[in-house]
């Protein structure tokens, strides 16, 4: 069982304001203890936003919280690939702040490493899959309810695909094919919520500076089957991004947004 919500910041009222109206509201971020997802949810903290902080441990949400320490956060230990989490999370959300203007699925993991297709283990596969996939469709579709019930309603929904959306690295089958799967979610997504003002985007980021991307600059294993260091860009300009996306009035939406560090292997041959 997940450890209780963590209640962060000031112990202010619930907050109903809506960011369709064009002003910060509800902020759901999973994998909020770390990376993308505490800089995601520190940009939104400090812009005004209220933000249920997401993740399987309780401590490193914490951790995020304390990085704005006036901001109105909650923590809520979760696991996003299991329902009974999900809806945990999305009842102590709407508990604690009235309702859900934005979720930022952010969730993830890259699985084992450098691992070739034929010696994968089942059960290494089944985890990135639950996790990426899985735990987003759940997530997703927690926020959906709840936007589409409340009022005044609707919301957004950014999910956090990849530049492995659009092309794979070596030996990466398992985070590849899901996050090619999350592009098809984030369409179908935001192709059924237009009766119900929810705008679903998808940002695809490469290289940012996390400790998951650290070896980049160390050396990766490129095409070629040569080991070579990569360039990476600070995580806050993914989170300024991510803000950016989320703050846009529910009539205009950015569907994919790819941001990258300039000079990555990429864009042609390299």
């Amino acid at each position: 069982m997940a450890d209780p919500p963590v209640r962060c910041g000031p112990m202010n009222e619930k907050r109903t304001v809506s960011g369709a109206e064009g002003r910060p509201g509800t902020a759901v971020v999973t994998g909020a203890g770390s990376g993308i997802g505490r800089a995601v949810a520190v940009e939104l903290l400090r812009a005004g936003w209220s933000v249920v902080l997401a993740g399987r441990r309780a401590e490193p949400l914490t951790e995020t919280a304390a990085l704005v320490p006036e901001g109105a956060s909650l923590a809520v230990p979760a696991d996003v690939s299991r329902p009974g989490d999900v809806t945990a999370l999305f009842s102590a959300a709407v508990e604690r702040f009235g309702r859900v203007d934005l979720l930022f699925n952010n969730a993830g993991t890259f699985g084992p490493g450098g691992v070739p297709v034929e010696e994968l283990p089942y059960d290494a596969w089944r985890h990135v899959v639950d996790t990426n996939l899985n735990g987003a469709f759940l997530c997703a579709q927690a926020a959906y309810r709840q936007m589409k019930e409340q009022d005044p309603q609707g919301g957004r929904i950014i999910n956090n695909g990849s530049i492995s959306a659009h092309t794979p690295r070596p030996h990466s089958v398992a985070y590849t094919a899901t996050k090619h799967a999350l592009t098809g979610l984030t369409k179908s997504l935001s192709l059924d919520g237009r009766p119900y003002r929810i705008a679903v985007g998808q940002i695809d980021i490469g290289n940012a500076a996390t400790d998951m991307t650290a070896r980049m600059q160390t050396g990766a294993l490129q095409a070629n089957g040569e080991i070579a260091p990569e360039p990476v860009m600070d995580v806050a300009d993914v989170a300024r991004t991510v803000r950016h996306m989320a703050e846009l009035p529910l009539e205009a939406n950015v569907q994919f947004a790819t941001v990258l560090a300039t000079a990555m292997p990429y864009v042609g041959r390299g």
